[in-house]
This record gives C-alpha cells, sequence and structure tokens, in this order.
C-alpha cells in the first residue's frame, strides 16, 4: 500500500515580480496579493511518500539554515524548522526517512536538508539514515554555478552530501532501481539544468511534483514563468508537453510554492487552457 501526505516546511515572502517574470502586477495580483515591499505569500511543501516499510520524502524545503541577516533578506519567515515538525505531527522524525528525494538543490529546495541555524555552531546535515537522491547534471550546476544562480546553492550542504557517503546521483536515462518500477521521472532545464521532477503511481491517476517548473497554481497558465527561469521560453515547451501528458492520464499535480493550494487535478478547457480542479490544501494519507 502506498500514501501520499503533504508536509508544511517554512514559509516565505518573495518580490512578486521576480516570482512573475514579464507578467505585469495588474495581473499577477489577481491571483496572488503583495504586501507594502511587493513581497507575495509562498510556502515551500514536500511530499511525503510511505509505501512498502519506507518513507521517502520529496524535497525539503527552505528550512530554517539561514542566519537572522540572510533569514530576513530572503524573506523566511519562521525561526524553527518546520518541516521538523510537520514530521512529528506524524509521528515520524527525520531519523525515519529512507530517501530523500532532491528535484534540484536551490535553497529553498534542499535547505531543510540541514539542521536550525544556531550562533557559531557550523552547517549539520540532517536526515541520518537516509539516501540522498538527485540528478546528475544538478549536481554539476551546483557545483560550478553560473554567476546567475550563484547565491542559490549553499556550498556547505553540497560538502556535506557528499561526504556523507548517501548521494545518489541520476542520469537521465535512469529510471532510479532505488526507488521501483510505480515512479517516473521526468526532467527539465527551463528552470536550471537537470531539474528532477518524479512521479508516482497512484490509483486515481498518477501524481507529479513539479517543483519550480510549476511552483504554484498561476503557472499552470502557459504563459507564467518566474525571473528566476534560466530559459522561460523553453520552460513553457516543457510545460506545455508535461500537462499534455498528464491531463491525458488524470494526473495530478503536488505545488511546492503555493500557499494555499497543495494539490490539484490537471484539466483543459475547450480553449486549450490549462488548470487545476479538485484544488486541495493538505493531502493526510492519500490512500485511494
Amino acid at each position: 500500500m502506498r500514501t501520499l501526505t503533504t508536509l508544511t516546511g517554512n514559509s516565505q515572502k518573495l518580490d512578486g515580480g521576480a516570482m512573475f517574470g514579464n507578467a505585469p502586477k495588474a495581473l499577477w495580483q489577481r491571483w496572488m496579493a503583495a504586501d507594502e515591499q511587493n513581497r507575495i505569500d509562498l510556502g515551500c511543501r514536500a511530499l511525503l511518500v510511505q509505501e512498502e516499510g519506507r518513507n521517502i520524502l520529496v524535497e525539503t524545503g527552505i528550512g530554517a539554515f539561514f542566519s537572522p541577516e540572510l533569514k530576513d533578506r530572503f524573506g523566511v519567515q519562521e525561526d524553527r524548522h518546520v518541516l521538523l515538525d510537520s514530521l512529528a505531527e506524524l509521528g515520524l522524525s527525520d531519523a525515519d526517512i529512507d530517501i530523500v528525494l532532491l528535484t534540484h538543490l536551490h535553497f529553498d529546495h534542499a535547505g531543510g536538508l540541514l539542521a536550525a541555524w544556531a550562533a557559531g555552531q557550523p552547517a549539520r546535515l540532517l536526515f541520518p539514515h537516509a539516501r540522498y537522491v538527485a540528478g546528475q547534471r544538478q549536481w554539476q550546476r551546483a557545483c560550478q554555478p553560473h554567476a546567475r544562480d550563484r547565491a542559490s546553492y549553499i556550498p556547505e550542504l553540497l560538502t556535506l552530501l557528499e561526504n556523507s557517503g548517501r548521494l545518489t546521483l541520476l542520469e537521465e536515462a535512469d529510471q532510479c532501481q532505488l526507488l521501483g518500477p510505480d515512479w517516473r521521472l521526468h526532467w527539465s532545464d527551463g528552470h536550471t539544468p537537470g531539474l528532477l521532477l518524479p512521479e508516482v503511481a497512484m490509483p486515481g491517476g498518477p501524481v507529479l511534483f513539479p517543483s519550480d517548473l510549476i511552483p504554484g497554481a498561476p503557472w499552470v497558465h502557459l504563459p507564467i514563468t518566474m525571473g528566476y527561469d534560466r530559459f522561460p521560453e523553453g520552460l513553457i515547451e516543457e510545460k506545455t508537453t508535461l500537462l499534455a501528458d498528464l491531463f491525458e492520464r488524470g494526473g495530478r499535480l503536488v505545488l511546492t510554492h503555493d500557499p494555499a493550494i497543495a494539490m490539484g487535478r490537471v484539466v483543459r478547457d475547450a480553449k486549450g487552457r490549462y488548470g487545476l480542479a479538485d484544488a486541495q490544501a493538505a493531502v493526510c494519507k492519500l490512500a485511494e
């Protein structure tokens, strides 16, 4: 039996213009209200998949590793490591996770691998019994970042992962024996090279974690991209292909950054525009 649960992590406030790329504020503020600093509310949601006696965690969110100065700069709202609290509500700790699947290594998706910041203490890796799984090309990007996204990576984290002896890097032809036949891996380059998008089979239709390819419900609209995206036009093409495939198969999306919607089913209207139906604010042990 397999169950899916969405887990709340630390939340952020980031500039709405950066999050919506070249979309004008007159458009995007219909979906997300901005504060006096033009920031919008964002979540950092993870997905827990429990199957065959193992716990698989997709992403870890931003966590609480930032120093107070950087925490303020990047709009992190909580001082504690919220993802650990969410695991505790299920009777779990980071030590109970068997696999951590990393879509990519930007700090707002992988920072939760680290313990909360403490004055005078070095960075410390959590999830001591887990295999850490990431894409080979994304790892290369993180180790040799472009000036455009160098600040998005955590050098200390990369060192800790490499030294852990528990890091598995996937080539894009792989379908990851570690995960098994009910998992399908998609790959994307529009946001960052080698973005890994895991899909897991469920009786009611496949569930896919699109990470920053589709960070929230507004980004299901094909033209909407982020200012952080590496190749927006390529991302739109990738998104078009993925959504068409999921629509045909009755697929659902788990949204990492949407503050209100955890999961929804891909739908398409008569004009070919994609959206989400059956939206859920949280998912708790979905088994169907």
